[in-house]
Formats: C-alpha cells, structure tokens, sequence
C-alpha cells in the first residue's frame, strides 16, 4: 500500500512541476526566457571550467 502511495506522490509532483513551469512560461515568458538563459550560461560555464580542471592535469 506505501508503495502505491509513494509512486502516485511521485507522478502528482512530476505533473505540479511540469504545471507550475508550463505556467511560468505562459505567464511571464521573458523571466522565463531569462531563467533559461541564466542555467544555460550555468551549464557552459560548468562544463568550460571542467575542461580548464582536465587540461591542467597533463
């Protein structure tokens, strides 16, 4: 029975965040925009300074 309970928690979540961006985005598109933006710029940044990490350890 928690099991059940667990996985219908599980989806419920999933569904609420997928509505709560579906909103954000509908709603207030350039913040949205920006926030994509933003994590975009996050991951590039990441991955550049994994390269710099690996390049200086030859």
């Amino acid at each position: 029975m928690g099991v059940v309970t667990a996985v219908q928690g599980k989806k419920i979540l999933k569904w609420g965040a997928i509505g709560v961006g579906a909103f954000y985005l509908l709603s207030r598109p350039t913040d949205a925009a920006q926030t994509v933006h933003g994590a975009f710029n996050g991951v590039v940044s990441a991955a550049n300074q994994m390269a710099v990490f690996f390049a200086s350890l030859t």
